[in-house]
């Protein structure tokens, strides 16, 4: 049973994929009203109003995943959850067209004096001359920060027929060219723009970004708005530049302290406000919901989520076409782990054939969380593998190859040790599943999955019926047998299915048979 925490509101109907599951309990409660049972709970699931911070990561130790049903993820630790080994989520198409549009009628309200006209006539005065506004069209548009929002706020505005300037350190010019808009440097846009929208995430470099400085850069009587995050504006510089004129007006949708409380902001009335409504409608709280639940209730299945903030992220169609690697990958290292038990300085994995091909990087991290999770008391997952890694002196690395060896697709582990190194070799077949065909130096074929024994041996007759004797008077049934040798009569190695797991004693009478050089159980 997994326990997931509501703990802000978040649609009833985008929960349902998790209610809908047997095996899942929903809470929806505040964190403080669920401070007795935190430690319970395997998921949380949030808005902006919860804050997950280091405090509250320790007060929930069997925490796997936080989803954050929205795009900003502000108000979590996500430093402090990829130490704990917490996989963050947010729904980062949820609510795209909902904020685009909000920034949209937000602009077009403040250049035409919308709000400050309804309370006029609402207070039944009929001032026409005291609202006469400006058109969107042919005004210079200034975009900072070009991702799905602002792409989409930039579509609307080349409806209107509004010359669109972008600041994105990231936009390529064939995107830009494509979507019809000029690339340019923050000081251009600054210069250039009669109305400026922020759409980038609050980071230490976006904090303060139009502050006194660059609002110093713009043209006088500009329009300013930020339906993103409070705080890239810098509120105090904003007010100064409305006192002396030179910001025509600006629209918030957001404040650096949500509610804003007696804010001198508030006082202008060429400043419109709104409640953080950005993402506020029905369909875009349906869309956060369903995507984040789906994604939570994927990620508690086993599978990889495609929206992580703290994994590579993965596409639906990369996801499938990795899934089987992943898995193997996963299993080479948990063998590798239990086979090198001892210290290790190094791994490294090198791909070759059709996997060499595909975003490898999430199947190395899950080799590595294989490889750690024997070893590590703590939690340890994709999340936090390469971090604990680290910590533990241990460098990883890929490499890419031509050498198949004779396979479609092949993955190679080669773990260096103190004394010893070890590689293992991997394929995947369709329609026949994960295979291991390649053992410190024997070619061999066996599924990696179950309670395998591995024997290394003389190959001399009679090898197996003493084996197979020894297990059988102990009621250890033998599911499947593979053997590999490297010459007649020299070394030679068996590993070995089991129904159930071997136990120690029956390891060590394994040990004793003569000409056994060693015997080791690898759970998988």
């Amino acid at each position: 049973m997994f326990r997931i925490l509501v703990s802000d509101p978040i649609s009833e109907e985008g929960l349902a994929p998790l209610r809908k599951s047997e095996h899942i309990e929903v809470v929806q409660k505040k964190v403080t009203e669920a401070e007795e049972r935190l430690h319970e709970f395997d998921a949380l699931l949030v808005r902006s109003a919860t804050k997950v911070t280091e405090e509250l990561l320790v007060k929930m130790p069997n925490l796997k995943i936080v989803g954050r049903a929205g795009v900003g993820v502000d108000n979590i630790d996500v430093e402090a959850a990829t130490r704990h080994g917490v996989v963050v989520i947010n729904a980062p198409n949820g609510n795209t067209i909902s904020t685009a549009e909000h920034t949209f009628a937000m602009m077009a309200a403040l250049v035409r004096h919308i709000p400050q006209a309804h309370v006029s006539v609402k207070s039944r005065e009929w001032n026409r001359s005291a609202f006469v506004g400006s058109e969107l069209h042919g005004k210079h548009l200034g975009i900072v920060g070009f991702g799905r929002i602002g792409s989409e706020v930039a579509k609307r505005a080349r409806a209107f027929g509004m010359n669109v300037h972008v600041y994105d350190p990231f936009l390529t010019k064939e995107r830009a060219e494509k979507l019809g808009v000029s690339i340019c440097s923050l000081d251009e846009v600054l210069a250039l723009s009669d109305i400026i929208t922020v759409h980038t995430p609050l980071t230490k470099e976006t904090k303060g970004l139009l502050g006194e400085k660059n609002l110093a850069k713009t043209k006088k009587g500009v329009y300013l708005l930020n339906c993103a995050r409070g705080g890239i504006i810098d509120e105090q510089a904003l007010v100064k530049f409305l006192e002396n004129g030179h910001v025509a007006g600006a629209a918030l949708d957001v404040f650096e302290q949500e509610p804003p409380g007696d804010h001198p902001l508030l006082s202008f009335d060429n400043v419109i406000v709104t409640p953080h409504l950005g993402a506020s409608t029905i369909e875009a709280q349906l869309n956060v919901a369903t995507q984040v639940a789906e994604e939570v209730l994927q990620f508690l299945n086993g599978k990889p989520v495609t929206s992580s903030i703290n994994l590579p992220t993965l596409s639906k169609d990369l996801y499938e076409k990795i899934q089987s690697f992943y898995t193997l990958a996963k299993k080479m290292g948990m063998i590798a782990s239990q086979y090198m038990n001892l210290p290790v300085q190094e791994i490294t994995v090198t791909y070759a054939g059709t996997v060499a091909d595909l975003e490898t990087t999430y199947i190395t991290r899950s080799l590595l969380a294989g490889f750690l999770k024997p070893r590590v008391a703590s939690t340890v997952n994709e999340v936090n593998a390469a971090m604990i890694a680290k910590e533990r002196g241990i460098t990883f690395g890929e490499k890419f190859s031509d050498q198949t060896h004779g396979y479609a697709n092949c993955i190679s582990l080669t773990v260096y040790g103190e004394n010893k190194t070890f590689t293992i070799m991997g394929t995947h077949i369709p329609n026949y599943g994960n295979r291991i065909v390649y053992f410190d130096g024997f070619s061999i074929d066996f599924a990696p999955e179950g309670h395998l024994l591995y024997i290394q041996h003389q190959d001399k007759p009679g090898m197996i019926g003493k084996v197979g004797n020894v297990l059988g008077s102990h009621h250890a049934n033998i599911a499947t047998m593979q053997v590999g040798r490297q010459q007649a009569g020299g070394r030679a190695i068996m590993m070995l299915s089991l129904d159930k797991p071997l136990d120690d004693e029956l390891l060590e009478k394994l040990v004793d048979i003569e000409d056994i050089e060693s015997a080791k159980k690898l759970e998988l």
